[in-house]
């Protein structure tokens, strides 16, 4: 009789053909956006000049939103739309907005047009987690495929802007939306000659309301997504000062901007892969509940370091050593990259086990959705309070929201609450 209970590499994940076209589907559709990113800055000092920054936020703003507000109503009112169509049809319109945004002349124009390519981002991603439990069934394999797939979103922040530089080197900024396009298109392609798996329809669905609402009850109502909900905002907590301070610490520990932020950046990104890497590893031998509360606990103390070490040293004593101030914007940084990928690598795991196949789309979407609400916390306590109280202030306060949200999460998931999977219900 064949074990499965650990996967060879020939058998893993990485063994499954259509897993494989997934992923590089995703990879190419990752790439676009981290190309788009980047064109959309030159874009916005192109046309906005010295208020770029204003247009830019704004445009982050207009993400988030799209992402909180769209995803659900997305899942409800495409209840009956095949996966491909949906999947494809996201990539489609992407595609068209960044062939469409070197066209704009105006700030408004830009606006429209994000809103537009993050409504299909709402769509595509929820959408494409959700299919992956029926794609990976086997438990093993399906914690490498989110091995996998959280290594591919930190490495594209590392990749983009390399194939950045090499496309600037030659061509105008006008070039990454091109590539954008591209990107994009292929992975529609690739997902439209993809063999998807059927996902089940509730035979009597329920009225758009209360679909509207649907995967928000199944996360309320179970003890690992109440926990997983409270994650996020530890996630997003350590998330927004990771990205909005960067430049802060490192502008007032080497008086410059381009080489120091890079490099901060990148400890944060190694330790996440890194994390991602050891997960499927760690998880054969320790409880989700462990590595994620764990991943909570590391980052709560990235936080704290923070607070303690970084922002202080960054204010008073970067003038008289800026080496000894480095250390710890470094460990605090990287313990923040492992903790978040210690918590988001295994989450899909704990939305797999608390959904059916039918409910599926509907809780991944909600947690697309609230996850991201977080951020619209965390972004302005890390921006706007960081500029009215200063840095300090502003970390301390998301310190403590992440320390009060990692207490709530081990709380909601007690430690004897390994809720088992139902096999009765398919998921």
């Amino acid at each position: 009789m064949a074990r499965t209970s650990r996967p060879s590499l020939r058998h893993g994940a990485l063994g499954n053909p259509l897993f494989r076209k997934l992923l590089t589907a995703q990879v190419l559709a990752l790439l676009g956006t981290g190309l788009l990113t980047i064109a959309l800055s030159l874009l916005a000092v192109d046309i906005a000049g010295s208020s770029a920054g204003a247009v830019l936020g704004t445009a982050f703003t207009i993400k988030m939103v799209a992402y909180v507000g769209i995803a659900p109503v997305i899942s409800a009112l495409a209840h009956h739309v095949p996966r491909k169509v949906l999947l494809v049809s996201a990539d489609a319109i992407r595609a068209s907005v960044a062939l469409a945004l070197p066209l704009v002349d105006a700030v408004w124009q830009i606006y429209l047009l994000i809103l537009v390519l993050q409504a299909a981002s709402a769509t595509f991603t929820p959408a494409f987690q959700a299919m992956l439990p029926a794609v990976l069934v086997d438990e093993d394999e399906y914690t490498q495929g989110l091995s996998c797939s959280r290594v591919a979103y930190d490495l594209e922040s590392l990749a983009s802007p390399v194939i950045a530089i090499a496309l600037l080197a030659v061509y105008s900024y006008e070039s990454l939306f091109l590539g954008t396009a591209v990107g994009f298109l292929l992975s529609g392609i690739i997902v439209l000659w993809s063999a998807l798996p059927t996902m089940p329809i509730a035979p009597s669905p329920a009225p758009i309301a209360a679909r509207l609402v649907h995967g928000s009850r199944i996360m309320l109502r179970g003890r690992e997504l109440r926990a997983l909900l409270a994650l996020d905002m530890v996630v997003a907590a350590a998330t927004a000062v990771v990205l909005v301070t960067t430049v802060i610490h490192v502008q007032a520990l080497t008086r410059g901007t381009g080489t120091g932020v890079a490099l901060a950046l990148a400890c944060f990104g190694t330790a996440s892969v890194l994390a991602a890497v050891l997960v499927p590893g760690v998880l054969r031998r320790r409880t989700d509940r462990s590595v994620m509360l764990g991943g909570g606990l590391l980052s709560v103390i990235g936080l704290a370091t923070t607070t303690v070490l970084v922002a202080p040293s960054t204010s008073v004593a970067a003038a008289t050593a800026p080496g000894i101030a480095w250390l710890p914007l470094v460990l605090a940084w990287a313990m923040m990259g492992a903790g978040t990928s210690m918590v988001l690598t295994p989450a899909a795991r704990l939305l797999r086990r608390g959904s059916s196949p039918a409910s599926r789309p509907a809780v991944f979407a909600a947690q697309f959705s609230l996850s991201h609400a977080c951020f619209l916390i965390t972004y302005p306590l890390a921006g706007w309070l960081g500029l009215a109280a200063g840095q300090v202030a502003a970390t301390l306060v998301l310190t403590l929201l992440a320390a009060a949200a990692a207490v709530a999460a081990a709380a909601a998931w007690p430690p004897s609450d390994h809720a088992p999977r139902d096999e009765s219900r398919g998921g």
